[in-house]
């Protein structure tokens, strides 16, 4: 591996943000790999994230020149490079985008100059190795590169609509089918005739010769639907560069693995693993992963079965898998995030004052899949036997489903191999089985309602009734004119007293009437950031764009929904105090029954906590504190500490609640005083995610409600033992003890029945060259009953195979055991599988002991009968 050169990626970083600074652009930190309130993307996949608003128009900046470094993540949805990382010299999941923006300031004259004055002047690259990209019709553009910059004719490219269809071209952006659109400028490193690779817009660009560095979006015109295009008032310019790339090329290497943060990661994966290779592939993948997933942890993405904590799941996988290629069976990707914080650290405190949690979080998840990972492994060699070119989309859905292995996995064992594998089964394997599990959901918009008027005034925080007029109407996702009794739609007002879901707490319910019209909404949520969109079914009447109408909140959900969303504060607080400041919010949902809170941490929060935390609630309750809000810029917010709550996207007017003893940022609505609360109470707590714990809790009438049933079934049951409550824990305790002692006495008959049977089978056994195989159902066993059978049959038979069934009603379960001179043969998990897969079950364990069960007895007989011959095609 080349030695990277003296200047390093902190520099390039350093570097870049000062020089934008010094041209009167305001340094703008990082945001989070998850995107604030935009449910268009999975992660934020380009530095223009972040002001994605701001080009839109509906959010507003003191500033008109920013510059950044921007964490980024290309890893699900549309923007995917995970199957390429490890395989390629460019490719990454996790990666750092260098941009400077203009918001209606300056444009391409400056832009295109600071960029070349920044390669050529600063970062000192020979200007005959650049060349650049232009839109075939952006005369502009070209002109300032020849005539002002004075790059050579030959060495500015035009290309045209080279993508099917107007304006389809490599060098025209947009940002959507419609709205802000341009032309780009791009600027390309020529690595020498000596790489093989042809310039941009020639049958060779996609070599290696030519590498894109850096791209100039020019944001001048507005599309419309029809395709065409019309100037914008303010003309704005976003830009973007691979630190990556950029890095590589100053540091004289051709690899982005090369450079000076992946040799170091790179090393460190080597010492953990063993791999003396330092140019192995399983090292590449591991120094990448380890940096996307430490971010996402830091950014509150923690592994799990759906979304952004499925991906991350994938991630980490990988990263274990590539791994174990090298030999390693023991956890060791967490033992990199110490390496990962010494070089990013400082770029990124937050992710540095996360470590130790980033560093749990992937510790819990490796010995999550290294339990699972290599009877998942000995399924996909199984499959993959006999000169097989595709793995069937069933096997590979099973490892998916059963064993945690990501699709992605099973497609690169495959791929080392020269296999594919069957997406297209996996595909119609994973649509059956969540069309079994899909259930109907609230009424929610099923796609973006196109509203293009003014947002409405907000008034709910003062008054639940308000005077309106309706400035729109949808029916079944569309635009109209009116609403006719019996149909279900969508009333958008001037004026609103109703909260729109956001922030954790769900859109109110009321009513809408205008004389004998009477439309009852069940939902209102957000149109647009500032549109609130009313859902529900007219009842009776007409209701027209146009008309006046009086908007009423219903008022008894709302103060419940308030009571809740109140005590969320307070609670947060309380956790933070009871257990710790690392907890941090991951979700919420406040409605009128109770108020659900996930959060950080990585144990069960004991009954001994909970009574803290209760008392700690009750007590701000109890003090009947006033609650005040106040409109502030988010630069003052964050001097006085109020807490700024995980996936939240805030503008630069912030509300911050003071309730209590709490100080937040918040948009909800929320109670007076503290003692409207009423009362506080816990009524569950458990875990949603590898180290997210989820608590629920009522307050006000929900709490007393909680409390009588509670009273009312400790009542009942004393009644049932005919003792007074007082007395139930006690007889309670007795009737345990006479049930343990009863089970007890069972289970040793069970035992003595099962092992009278185990002696008669003994005689059964067949002998497959030289191996004992005994397979029999006993009657009336239980689990425990088949394991004490199978360690009594394995001592007398010496050298075996021995699968023990027993049924329960519609179960079946199975016990499979293989001395230990017999696994080499036999893996008591692969034969586990074979007999319960018959039986429309699963299951697995080690190589000497698994378990199994299934759901069709029927078919026991002949499941037990096909054993003898899969064990005899492998003894």
């Amino acid at each position: 591996m080349s030695t990277p050169a003296s200047i390093t990626v902190a520099d390039i970083r350093k570097t870049f943000l000062d020089f934008f600074a010094s041209k009167g652009h305001t340094v703008v930190a990082s945001s989070s790999l998850v995107p604030g309130n935009d449910p268009t993307l999975m992660f934020t996949n380009s530095g223009m994230v972040q002001f994605k608003d701001v080009f839109l128009g509906t959010d507003k900046r003191p500033y008109v020149r920013a510059a950044s470094v921007q964490a980024c993540l290309r890893a699900g949805g549309k923007h995917n490079d995970l199957e390429n990382v490890g395989y390629t010299a460019r490719h990454h999941t996790f990666f750092e985008m260098l941009g400077n923006w203009s918001f209606g300031d300056y444009f391409k004259r400056e832009s295109l100059k600071w960029a070349w004055e920044l390669l050529t002047e600063v970062y000192k690259l020979p200007a005959d190795r650049l060349l650049a990209t232009v839109y075939e019709e952006d005369d502009e553009a070209y002109d300032i590169w020849t005539k002002e910059i004075g790059l050579p004719p030959e060495r500015v490219i035009r290309i045209g609509d080279n993508k099917g269809g107007r304006y389809k071209s490599d060098n025209f952006w947009m940002m959507a089918d419609t709205g802000p659109c341009g032309p780009c400028s791009e600027i390309f490193y020529d690595h020498g005739d000596h790489i093989e690779g042809g310039p941009p817009g020639s049958p060779g660009e996609d070599g290696d010769r030519f590498i894109e560095i850096w791209n100039n979006v020019f944001m001048q015109f507005n599309m419309a639907e029809d395709g065409s295009v019309t100037p914008l008032p303010a003309p704005c310019v976003d830009t973007g560069m691979g630190l990556e790339r950029l890095a590589a090329i100053l540091q004289h290497v051709h690899s982005n693995y090369e450079i000076d943060i992946f040799d170091a990661l790179i090393k460190a994966a080597a010492r953990e693993t063993g791999e003396q290779d330092l140019g192995h592939k399983s090292l590449r993948v591991i120094a990448d992963h380890i940096r996307a997933t430490s971010f996402l942890v830091s950014d509150g993405v923690i592994p799990g079965n759906e979304g952004r904590g499925y991906v991350q799941r994938r991630i980490i996988r990988r990263a274990i898998r590539h791994g174990y290629l090298l030999g390693q069976t023991k956890p060791f990707f967490h033992k990199l995030v110490p390496d990962l914080v010494a070089l990013m650290g400082a770029a990124y405190p937050a992710m540095a004052a996360q470590q130790e949690r980033i560093a749990e979080v992937l510790k819990a998840e490796e010995e999550r899949f290294f339990e699972t990972l290599a009877m998942g492994m000995e399924i996909l060699n199984a499959a993959l036997e006999g000169g097989v070119q595709v793995l069937p989309g069933d096997v590979a859905f099973k490892l998916h489903d059963t064993y945690g292995f990501p699709l992605d996995l099973s497609a690169d064992v495959c791929r080392e191999r020269g296999l594919s594998v069957d997406e297209a089964g996996f595909t119609a394997a994973m649509e059956a089985q969540k069309a079994k599990g899909r259930a109907a959901g609230k009424f929610k918009m099923d796609r973006a309602l196109e509203y293009t008027g003014a947002g409405n005034q907000f008034v709910g925080y003062e008054k639940l009734e308000a005077t309106a007029k309706i400035v729109a109407l949808y029916a079944d996702g569309s635009s109209v004119a009116a609403l006719k009794v019996g149909q279900t739609g969508t009333v958008v007002l001037d004026t609103t007293p109703f909260y729109a879901e956001s922030g954790g707490q769900v859109g109110d319910e009321g009513l809408i009437t205008s004389g004998s019209a009477r439309f009852a909404v069940g939902d209102t949520q957000k149109v647009k950031a500032d549109v609130f969109g009313h859902q529900g079914t007219l009842e009776a009447g007409t209701l027209n764009v146009g008309d006046t109408v009086t908007a009423s909140v219903n008022t008894a959900l709302r103060a419940a929904t308030q009571r809740n969303h109140s005590v969320t504060h307070l609670m947060h607080k309380a956790l933070h105090t009871v257990l710790g400041g690392h907890v941090q919010q991951k979700g919420s949902l406040v409605n009128a029954e109770r108020t659900r809170f996930d959060f950080t941490h990585n144990a069960p929060v004991t009954d001994a906590q909970i009574v803290q935390i209760e008392a700690l609630v009750n007590a701000e309750i109890l003090a009947n504190a006033p609650t005040k809000a106040e409109l502030m810029d988010i630069e003052s917010a964050q001097k006085t500490g109020a807490m700024m709550l995980f996936g939240e996207k805030y503008g630069e007017i912030v509300r911050v609640l003071s309730i209590g003893s709490t100080q937040e940022l918040c948009g909800g609505t929320h109670v007076q005083r503290t003692g409207d609360i009423g009362l506080f109470k816990v009524v569950g707590e458990g875990g949603v995610a590898a180290g997210v714990r989820r608590i629920e809790a009522v307050t006000g009438e929900g709490a007393l409600a909680y409390l009588q049933d509670l009273e009312r079934t400790v009542t009942q049951a004393a009644g049932s033992f005919k003792v007074q409550p007082a007395e139930l824990q006690a007889r309670v305790t007795l009737a345990l003890e006479n049930i343990k002692a009863l089970e007890k006495e069972v289970a040793q008959l069970k035992g003595k029945l099962a092992s009278s049977q185990g002696d008669e089978l003994v005689n059964s056994a067949l002998d497959i060259k030289g191996i004992k195989l005994l397979a029999a159902k006993l009657e009336g066993a239980d689990t425990k009953t088949l394991r004490e059978t199978m360690d009594k049959l394995k001592d007398k038979l010496k050298t075996a195979v021995i699968v023990l069934a027993a049924v329960d009603g519609d179960k079946v379960q199975i016990a499979v055991g293989v001395t230990k001179d017999s696994v080499d043969k036999v893996q008591a998990g692969a034969l586990a599988n074979f007999v319960a897969s018959q039986l429309g079950g699963k299951g697995g364990g080690k190589p000497d002991m698994a378990m199994a069960g299934g759901t069709e007895p029927a078919k026991l007989p002949a499941a037990l009968a096909s054993v003898q011959a899969w064990v005899a095609e492998r003894v």
